[in-house]
């Protein structure tokens, strides 16, 4: 007669199985964000405020699109390190633009949304036609962008974005403008990635892009969609950044370019491509800006927020090297 199996036994059968690594990999970032939550509770009661839990959803939001974007780029095998900077000249040129005034916001913002997607046109003909590599493209284009930006503006900005823009970054009785833009773009991306023929051609692009263009898929024009569509995301996220700032600055949209990508891999996007999801990524997300939130409740110094964030990072990609370690 077989010993039964003792609950520890089972614990270790499931660790020394994959089975944990799995299971963190997919739902890891949200146990991680129950934890967070929990903690706050803890740490800080004001977390709980509903003005400063609205003023999370916000600044999430606009993390959140650009986080979309990037995760349909990183889901193809590239990476975008261009996106801080489309979303700073965007912010610049909205406040140049309309100078506070509507009058030409109908120009305005059809402009700012062409800009990004031609930087992200610009980075899939790098990528595709080039064969330069996402990540020196990419970064090439972010140094371009802001050099075109610096030689417009001679580090001197006017203006503030229209109060139409304004309005779209603020909150409108307990629900945050921002917040429920991102959730319409997050519904309609994750629709694309899980029930349209261009989502699962992306999914083979990212898991194996020779296998993907034997099978007929045309892998330059998929990966040139991702980064249209990440340009384009970085873009209304810039608008919605500037309408929160109130002003132009030359500083706006730094930082978002790995903080974007730190919320994708965070949220189970395989850095390799071809695996992860919308879902992980928002939740990546919520997870980094609570952590954020913390800090500054707290009254910790701002270099507290980088070192949490190089913690999560290298949580998330050890979590998803055991896993394929396990796999193999």
């Amino acid at each position: 007669m077989e010993d039964t199996p003792t609950g520890l036994s089972r614990i270790i059968n499931w660790i020394t199985t994959g089975s944990l690594s799995t299971f963190l990999e997919r739902r890891g970032v949200y146990v991680a964000l129950l934890i967070v939550v929990l903690i706050s509770a803890i740490l800080s009661p004001a977390f709980y405020k509903f003005s400063n839990i609205l003023n999370v959803l916000r600044a999430a939001a606009v993390l959140g699109i650009v986080s979309i974007g990037q995760t349909l780029v990183i889901l193809g095998g590239g990476i975008d390190l261009s996106v801080g900077a489309v979303m700073g000249t965007v912010a610049i040129f909205i406040s140049e633009f309309t100078v506070g005034k509507n009058d030409n916001v109908a120009i305005a913002i059809p402009a700012c949304l062409l800009i990004g997607a031609i930087v992200g046109w610009i980075n899939g003909l790098l990528t595709t036609k080039r064969n330069i590599p996402p990540f020196v493209a990419t970064l090439g284009m972010l140094i371009f962008v802001e050099g075109v930006r610096f030689a417009y503006t001679r580090g001197v900005i006017s203006g503030r974005p229209a109060p139409f823009v304004r309005d779209l970054a603020s909150i409108v009785g307990p629900i945050p403008i921002p917040a429920v833009i991102m959730v319409i773009l997050a519904l309609i991306v994750g629709v694309m990635l899980g029930r349209t023929p261009l989502g699962r051609q992306l999914y083979a692009t990212g898991g194996n892009r020779e296998a993907a263009r034997f099978s007929g898929i045309n892998v330059e024009r998929i990966s040139t969609i991702t980064y249209i569509l990440c340009g384009l995301f970085a873009a209304i996220a810039g608008l919605l950044l500037s309408g929160y700032i109130g002003y132009g600055d030359r500083y706006l949209g730094r930082g978002f370019d790995l903080d974007s990508i730190a919320a994708v891999v965070v949220g189970g996007t395989s850095f390799a491509g071809g695996r992860g999801g919308i879902g992980g990524t928002i939740a990546g997300v919520l997870l980094l800006t609570a952590l954020f939130n913390i800090v500054l409740i707290l009254n910790l110094q701002v270099h507290y927020q980088f070192i949490l964030k190089g913690i999560v990072m290298i949580g998330a990609v050890m979590i998803y090297a055991t896993q394929t370690r396990f796999s193999v």
